[in-house]
């Protein structure tokens, strides 16, 4: 036991070191002054968004780039509350090319059908995603289209950050937030990307038809990036890139209660099955079975109490570990982190990740009003 646990700590330190090395391999990008040229249809679909919509669009009026060269495609995912009159409102006072379109089901995933329905709609060349409780930053196109000039990729991906009012329950998702971040761009760093975030992503047009859009994984709510993400890395394997630029940071609003949190966990675990990425599945274990002994710890403490010494070494070196990651990412998403909170967070997130995972196993969850099943 004591030798197995030695080697799996020791693999998911080396790990997330090399996590971090691939984070520290891309280059922080600064925009250049160049006329821009770039065409976007931005796709945002909704569903019971009320709350959130306004400030999502405060953001979009105020970007930073010509506006016959961008379009923002709203589409209404049956909501229930007054989304759909917020958007329309904003389309008669709005100067900005606004659509707002209706979702049409053909699979088991909702989103992956609004987003297929906006493109159907969409005049120009790049799908710029983003998800309606976002904030998006002024140069946000602008920043992408000076990308898309230098680089010339196929699939763009951008860096989320969950905002955070301080609270514990906030402060734990930003946090957690930080660790996929770490994965995502270190991923990029070393080639094969395994993350990508629909609330900041981009891709051409004729990328997304040439590999049949979602068809292949529609029977699955969930992945609407990922899965599109690894298609295109089939097809197109050195067109992928990170955008990693402080003006092209989305930022997006944290689940209001436990439940939440571990409804949407779920629901991201609901597609992790169903990936190809080898290192992606691989990774995926090694977190679970690291968590896992997390919370068996404790309890080895109490009868195995001769190696009490190894276990609080093995504890330390997670935290450790964890901090200098997070604190890497953190570092560039501009937010501080005491060292207090990665004392608690790995036992918390250790249940979490466990309880997240048997609920995967039974695949029923909610989410925005609605009730899955897994495929």
């Amino acid at each position: 036991m004591i030798l197995v646990l030695t080697l799996l700590f020791a693999a998911y330190v080396l790990c997330m070191l090399a996590i971090a090395y691939g984070f520290k391999k891309v280059r922080l990008f600064s925009s250049e002054t160049i006329n821009p040229k770039t065409r976007f249809s931005i796709v945002i679909p909704f569903r019971n968004e009320a709350e959130n919509l306004p400030q999502l669009l405060r953001t979009i009026e105020a970007i930073n780039y010509p506006p016959y060269l961008f379009e923002v495609l709203f589409v209404n995912d049956a909501s229930e509350d007054s989304s759909e009159e917020i958007v329309a409102g904003a389309i008669q006072k709005s100067k900005l090319n606004f659509q707002l379109l209706q979702n049409k089901y053909f699979s088991n995933s909702p989103k992956k059908d609004a987003i297929s329905e906006a493109i159907k709609h969409s005049k120009f060349e790049w799908i710029a995603t983003t998800d309606a409780d976002c904030e998006l930053p002024q140069n946000w196109l602008k920043s992408l289209d000076s990308f898309i000039q230098q680089e010339n990729p196929i699939l763009v991906c951008g860096p989320v950050l969950y905002k955070s009012d301080g609270s514990f329950i906030q402060n734990f998702q930003q946090a957690d937030g930080l660790s996929l971040q770490a994965v995502a761009v270190g991923s990029f760093g070393h080639g094969n990307p395994l993350l990508c975030n629909g609330a900041n992503l981009a891709y051409l047009k004729s990328a997304f038809l040439k590999v049949g859009g979602f068809s292949g994984n529609d029977h699955i709510a969930s992945g609407d990036d990922i899965f599109l993400m690894e298609k295109i890395k089939k097809a197109f394997p050195k067109q992928l890139q990170f955008l990693k630029a402080k003006d092209f940071i989305v930022t997006t609003k944290p689940q209001e209660n436990w439940k939440s949190v571990r409804n949407q966990r779920i629901r991201w675990a609901s597609k992790t099955s169903k990936q190809k990425n080898m290192a992606s599945l691989i990774l995926g274990t090694l977190v679970l079975l690291v968590n896992i002994a997390i919370l068996l710890i404790p309890v080895l403490m109490l009868f195995s109490s001769e190696n009490l010494g190894l276990y609080f070494l093995l504890v330390v070196a997670k935290i450790i570990t964890d901090y200098l990651v997070i604190h890497q990412t953190a570092s560039f998403f501009e937010v501080k982190l005491p060292f207090w909170i990665f004392i608690w967070q790995p036992f918390l997130y250790a249940a979490l990740i466990v309880s997240v995972v048997f609920g995967s196993i039974k695949g029923n969850y909610i989410w925005k009003g609605r009730s899955f099943q897994k495929p």
